[in-house]
């Protein structure tokens, strides 16, 4: 039997949630980074299927404590910013998996390039913020692969390496309140 909260609207509090990301660099490591300037809202309805969730981020907002790499990533190259300012997400579907798992479908805009994308989802839990209020937590995970969304830089090492790998694994850890 899956679980949901209350139903209702619930806006993301960006402040106590994360947009993350991590690619591998130079074989051998990741990077990691996020995105600061986010919001949301989540829908839940009397059953998964009924839930909707929507959200925007500010591509701008990149982090990846080092400046020029984060210029980088905001450049045409990567994010291409000054034309795309925003990604965003639109549920299409959520699945109940069992108990507090779902599989998550939205279309992903990321670069102008909209493609639907399976998250593993998982509901944590609701709870009472310092104001008394209800607050709910999320977590969702997936794999693209940045090729499909127009983020073509292929720079290589003399041995062939990639400096930055195809695929990009996103996490988003999600409070909201309702």
């Amino acid at each position: 039997m899956s679980s949901l909260p209350t139903p209702g609207t619930y806006v993301v509090d960006a402040v106590h949630s994360n947009v993350g990301f991590s690619v591998r660099h130079l074989v051998a490591a990741k990077v990691r980074g996020n995105f600061t300037e986010f919001e949301g809202t989540i829908e839940i309805g009397e059953n998964a299927e009924a839930s909707s969730v929507n959200a925007v981020v500010q591509a701008a907002s990149i982090t990846t404590n080092n400046e020029m790499r984060d210029g980088h990533l905001k450049s045409p190259d990567f994010l291409d910013l000054e034309n795309h300012p925003t990604l965003t997400l639109t549920s299409t579907k959520i699945t109940p998996k069992g108990g507090d798992r779902y599989t998550l479908t939205a279309d992903l805009t990321l670069r102008g390039v909209t493609k639907s994308v399976d998250f593993d989802l998982t509901y944590n839990g609701t709870g009472a913020n310092m104001q008394g209020g209800t607050v709910v937590g999320f977590e969702a995970s997936t794999e693209i692969d940045r090729r499909d969304f127009a983020v073509a830089f292929e720079g290589a090492l003399e041995d062939g390496s990639l400096v930055v790998g195809h695929k990009v694994k996103l996490e988003l850890e999600i409070e909201a309140h309702k």
